[in-house]
């Protein structure tokens, strides 16, 4: 059998959007009739290094990237952009999860490749709606945020758990129920509809984000929410952004205490 860390690698490299999702659709689809094998003796993985990305968008510090309303037929397409961004993003930080963090139960790497899945096929959705608006991905300007985070928790599979799905990828619950309701005011229905199949979905994807965080915690006998907030100052006070959407939080698996230690992180 084909090793699940072998097509995991592949889908990392994959450079352009067409092959990312290709890959990822075929090793989901693999993964899913038991077609790959999780070896127990696997040689350890490469270490991490950017994965596989077409040459547009030109990555630039967020600094760099200008603010633009949604007013504008423009500016709608360079924030669907910057979804569609987070989210191509997000189907390699599922593979690399997949791929570094070796000898973990089986349920996790299920979850990790559902995500990945889910990610695709949240991009295809958000590209398909770029270019009704006459543009593409790779039309704009981006940052590299999450792959950065994704590079300083290579090491550590309780950090990485707390910090990009918990952290970065969370601030998708908090933000989007808000611009819901702006595209919706705009008269932009059809990408408000695209982003509320996006926030169902991604409460989920924090949520497992939460429980194997909570595992690793388990496994090395440390409390979470102490733990939480340790990494949080560690890692994230540049990159931590409130106000929260405590209920989708909570319904993606945070704690009161872990809720309490974002807030006085922004302290």
């Amino acid at each position: 059998m084909t090793s699940l860390f072998d097509v995991a690698r592949d889908c990392l490299a994959a450079a352009s959007p067409e092959a990312k999702v290709a890959a990822t659709r075929s090793a989901a689809g693999a993964f899913a009739r038991g077609e790959l094998a999780i070896p127990a003796d696997a040689a350890p993985p490469d270490a991490i290094r950017m994965p596989g990305r077409p040459g547009r968008p030109r990555l630039v510090h967020p600094r760099g990237l200008p603010r633009r309303g949604l007013g504008s037929d423009e500016g709608r397409a360079a924030f669907i952009h910057a979804i569609a961004h987070i989210e191509f993003n997000a189907i390699d930080l599922g593979w690399d999860a997949v791929y570094r963090f070796r000898g973990l139960p089986d349920a996790f790497y299920a979850d990790w490749v559902g995500v990945a899945a889910d990610e695709a096929r949240h991009f295809d959705m958000l590209r398909g709606r770029l270019q009704a608006l006459g543009y593409d991905y790779g039309d704009f300007d981006a940052h590299n945020g999450l792959w950065e985070m994704a590079e300083k928790t290579a090491h550590d599979g309780l950090a990485r758990m707390a910090l990009v799905p918990r952290v970065l990828e969370a601030r998708g619950l908090d933000v989007t129920p808000g611009m819901i309701v702006k595209l919706r005011a705009l008269g932009d229905d059809a990408t408000a509809a695209i982003l509320e199949v996006i926030l169902r979905e991604e409460v989920a994807h924090v949520a497992a984000g939460s429980r194997w965080f909570n595992w690793y915690c388990e496994r090395a006998g440390v409390a979470p929410a102490p733990r939480f907030r340790e990494l949080l100052d560690e890692y994230a006070r540049a990159v931590l952004h409130g106000p929260f959407n405590l209920e989708a939080r909570s319904a993606a698996g945070f704690s009161d205490e872990e809720l309490e230690a974002l807030a006085r992180a922004l302290d």
